[in-house]
């Protein structure tokens, strides 16, 4: 039996303080840590051993699944799910900034979470101690005040019926998140039970998620790739006691000791120790950037593959007096970061690419993360433009038409990156549940697209917008603005499908596709992909490109299950004659587009559509992603009636 004292007073449900002790009985004599450090004892090698550690399901990468949600719709996420130049280091958390419809905020909220199947089975109490304490552990490492974290808990377990042992389970559980919050002072404010998590005779493991919410300044938010080479990476490591406990005192130490180093601006990146040890975290620290590892000479490795929740890593400059930053708190030098390409313990070379190879390849053909030309080189296509003219219409603040339709999304981001611009932004929301609304919405849209010198299509059902802009009085409205206004007009994703269904996009006028035209379609990859990309300008024919220069890299995001772009070979030669193909990809192709196209142009330059989410961009958005972000394309726009 497990006897836990819980020490502190609390108030119950009548508002009487009281102490209380918790009786739990563990299921197995052997605990969970001890049958870990069993297992890396009977390792044969210790580099066969590492390769495997980080194929284990609960630490091998899950990026091809992750990569299927929008990670950067609104705006405002500050780290992407994976950081780095190569975007292969996980985060810790979810990191997003508040949203706002004008101005800017510096203010972000985080989510982490914390859960251990294997340890919940073992006993339910450590399983939900464990939990609270790596979300929160998560959540410091993140850059959060722990001190001002709020949990909220996810029950899930089997069918208790009548038996008296399933129904400890879901009691020890409980009482052990009771336990860790008491001892933390962090509070629960929610929480969600479950349906019974039982189908004849299988049974879900006893569950109980830990989730943390906290605030903290956006550009404070740490990331956990890391970031150069010759840091010094030491280990603030939590402990636990007889019980298998976690050493509270120490975490409040630690916690704390993370918080006050991130005020200072002293972190450079930090890291829990989880699932798959201090092995799976260093690994996964190094992936982002391909920064090498190397441990300090001697260093023991017991544990290397052990869970020490609580415990946090932290890469420091090597000119950090590491004593007087610490004093009397007890901290570990693990190594330091190189640019060797491995990871080096007591002699032995682990080759990063082995590591990268091992660490994908669990779901690999399950959730994909590439496809076969992927990493294909297309032609460099580079295209001296003419000077820019300006329109001949001069505004102060040129007016941009947003028509929002059922399934458009990003108007509001599209509508702030005008209005930063200079650009004086509207929406107009297409309704369309009577007849009568339908054609109310066609003439109040010709009278907007009149009086506006800018058209801007943020993407949505692209088959219904089509439709709507192939009907007469609207296409003579577009024709005209084109032609007559001198004006402009963007498609950014669906928005780009859009302009290519209409035929304003090769050929910039709204006419029939053909068996010649260009279109988009499915990503070879076979799933939605959202990332960050790089691409290239190779054409500034454009007025939207006009504050650009040919060769200019810009890293922004994507989102989009039918990015692919497809055109013939005549086709294409015709477009890089003329110059219409404006932006690439560099690095990789996401979506396997013909030689990598992501943006193209009408002959003229004025309409201008791609795959990239250039408004999605921000003060420390994407931090965790390097890159010159600020691709001007709505500056250019709004200075062209200048």
């Amino acid at each position: 039996q497990i006897i836990v004292d819980i020490s502190r007073d609390f108030l119950n449900t009548n508002g009487v303080r009281q102490s209380a002790q918790v009786l739990v009985k563990a299921p197995d004599p052997e605990s969970y840590f001890s049958k870990q450090q069993a297992w890396e004892k009977n390792r044969k090698d210790l580099k066969g051993q590492w390769l495997e550690n980080l194929k284990d399901l609960n630490v091998c990468s899950q990026k091809g699944l992750v990569e299927r949600f929008d990670s950067t719709i609104g705006a405002g996420t500050i780290l992407m799910p994976f950081g780095g130049i190569y975007q292969e280091t996980p985060s810790e958390g979810l990191a997003m900034k508040l949203p706002v419809l004008s101005g800017e905020t510096n203010t972000a909220t985080v989510m982490t979470y914390g859960y251990n199947p294997k340890l919940a089975k073992w006993s339910p109490f450590h399983g939900a101690v464990y939990a609270v304490v790596e979300s929160v552990a998560k959540a410091a490492a993140l850059g959060v005040d722990y001190g001002k974290i709020r949990l909220t808990l996810q029950e899930y377990f089997e069918k208790l019926g009548k038996d008296p042992e399933k129904w400890g389970k879901p009691t020890g559980a409980l009482l052990g998140a009771f336990y860790a919050q008491i001892m933390l002072e962090v509070p629960a404010i929610g929480g969600k039970d479950s349906m019974s998590g039982t189908f004849k005779d299988l049974n879900v493991p006893p569950t109980l998620v830990a989730f943390a919410v906290g605030t903290a300044e956006a550009g404070k938010v740490i990331s956990q790739e890391f970031k150069k080479a010759g840091s010094r990476v030491i280990l603030l490591r939590a402990g636990r006691d007889e019980e298998e406990l976690p050493d509270f005192t120490r975490l409040h130490k630690i916690f704390s000791k993370v918080h006050e180093l991130k005020q200072k601006d002293l972190l450079l990146s930090s890291g829990t120790i989880k699932i798959g040890g201090i092995a799976a975290a260093v690994s996964k620290m190094s992936f982002g950037n391909r920064l090498g590892f190397t441990f300090e000479k001697g260093y023991e490795e017991k544990n290397l593959f052990t869970p020490e929740y609580g415990s946090i890593i932290l890469e420091l400059d090597h000119s950090c007096d590491l004593d007087g930053l610490f004093g009397d708190m007890d901290y570990e030098i693990v190594g330091r970061t190189e640019n060797t390409g491995c990871i080096s313990i007591n002699g032995i070379r682990i080759e990063l690419e082995a590591a990268l190879e091992a660490w994908k390849a669990p779901l690999e053909g399950i959730f994909p993360t590439r496809s076969e030309d992927m990493y294909d080189k297309p032609q460099n296509i580079y295209y001296n433009s003419k000077n820019i003219v300006r329109s001949s219409v001069k505004f102060a603040q040129p007016r941009v038409f947003i028509p929002v339709f059922p399934g458009t999304n990003c108007e509001y981001d599209t509508a702030r990156a005008f209005e930063k611009a200079g650009g004086r932004p509207s929406y107009f929301v297409f309704r369309n549940i009577s007849p009568s609304d339908i054609e109310a919405s066609i003439k109040e849209m010709v009278k907007l697209i009149g009086s506006s010198q800018i058209i801007a299509l943020p993407g949505g059902s692209g088959k219904f917008i089509a439709t709507v802009f192939r009907n007469p009085l609207v296409k003579e409205a577009v024709m005209k603005f084109l032609q007559e206004k001198d004006g402009l007009m963007l498609g950014i994703c669906n928005g780009f499908q859009m302009l290519i269904k209409l035929g304003l996009l090769p050929y910039g006028e709204i006419r029939d596709m053909d068996e010649n035209s260009p279109t988009l379609t499915f990503n070879k990859i076979g799933r939605h992909v959202s990332c960050m990309v790089r691409t290239k300008v190779v054409s500034s024919l454009s007025p939207w490109l006009s504050k650009s220069r040919v060769g200019d890299i810009h890293t922004v995001a994507i989102s989009h299950g039918e990015g692919r772009f497809a055109a013939s070979r005549e086709m294409m030669d015709q477009l890089i004659k003329n110059g219409q193909v404006a932006t690439q990809y560099v690095d990789f192709n996401p979506n396997g587009s013909v030689e990598a196209v992501e943006g193209i142009t009408s002959p003229d330059g004025k309409i201008f559509g791609k795959m990239g989410h250039s408004e999605r961009t921000g003060s420390y958005i994407c931090k965790n992603v390097p890159g010159d972000k600020e691709q001007l394309i709505f500056k250019a726009g709004v200075e062209y009636f200048s």
